[in-house]
């Protein structure tokens, strides 16, 4: 792991020493999960089950926040089986799918989600014509229930076919009173209202965390990021994290630690939980 300044060092050092009252935020994919080209083989990292049970003997709560529907997220992370075993030591599990409109928790064990919304349906009707238009006609279009997203990975140059579809589907989409959400050539479409961001500053008031870490890899952190930062200059102990990688490191210029992939927030995770142990 490297330390982006010689204050992410201290901002580590502090987090250490607030953990019991710290709260930790992890994204899903690219940072639990490694990145796959097919999103439905995103299976979380083999040891990240046992990382996140330790950890949460020694932080306040642990939370995955993923722009994922919360039911996949739950069978991709084996998150029930982690967060009874978490239970078991008289911590919770949170979970915030779909950028934090879908919520489950270890011990409620019932994902709470609103309705689609407005708008979805007229995108979806104009959807296919507009993939057409961009010569993108091939794009996998994922649904995600409450949103869908647009994934170029499997495409030939898929590259080139994000950018021809950026344009037009944020046009699609502010046509319908929706937002777009840019990721690893991936675009996603989904309700106003909720981002992580949201999220990260939810899981404070409820837990009345005294420090947060968050750690993500691409566009749809930026929210938490931006909360995150926040809270450091109300003057709670916090550390932002970059799971960068070769293909994209978006937050990393950002961050207080940038490590590689999930192996390397996983590590991050076994050192935090070891310092915060012998402190």
């Amino acid at each position: 792991m490297d330390f982006t300044s010689p204050e992410g060092e201290q901002k580590y050092a502090a987090l250490v020493r607030a953990a019991g009252r710290a709260v930790v935020g992890l994204d899903f994919d690219g940072t639990l999960a490694p990145i796959v080209d097919d999103p439905e083989q995103a299976h979380i990292h083999p040891e990240a089950a046992d990382v996140l049970v330790d950890l949460a003997e020694v932080v306040a709560a642990v939370a995955v926040i993923t722009g994922r529907p919360a039911r996949q997220a739950l069978d991709l992370g084996g998150l029930e089986v982690v967060g009874n075993t978490i239970g078991d030591h008289g911590k919770e599990l949170y979970l915030f799918g779909q950028y934090g409109n879908e919520r489950w928790s270890s011990t409620r064990r019932r994902i709470i989600s609103p309705r689609p919304p407005q708008g979805l349906a007229t995108f979806l009707r104009d959807l296919p014509r507009t993939l057409r238009n961009a010569d993108a006609a091939d794009a996998w279009v994922e649904d995600k229930g409450l949103a869908h997203a647009v994934h170029t990975r499997r495409m030939a140059d898929p590259d080139a076919a994000y950018q021809r579809l950026l344009g037009p589907l944020r046009e699609l989409a502010d046509r319908n009173g929706l937002v777009l959400e840019p990721g690893r050539q991936v675009i996603e479409v989904r309700a106003p209202g909720m981002d992580k961001g949201r999220a990260v500053e939810t899981l404070v008031a409820e837990l009345d965390a005294g420090a947060f870490l968050f750690a993500g890899d691409d566009l749809g952190d930026v929210e938490a990021f931006d909360a995150v930062t926040a809270l450091a200059k109300d003057g709670l102990p916090t550390l932002l994290v970059c799971s960068a990688s070769d293909e994209v490191s978006a937050l990393a210029e950002r961050a207080d630690v940038v490590v590689h992939g999930p192996e390397g927030v996983l590590d991050l995770l076994r050192r935090l939980t070891a310092d915060a142990r012998s402190s």
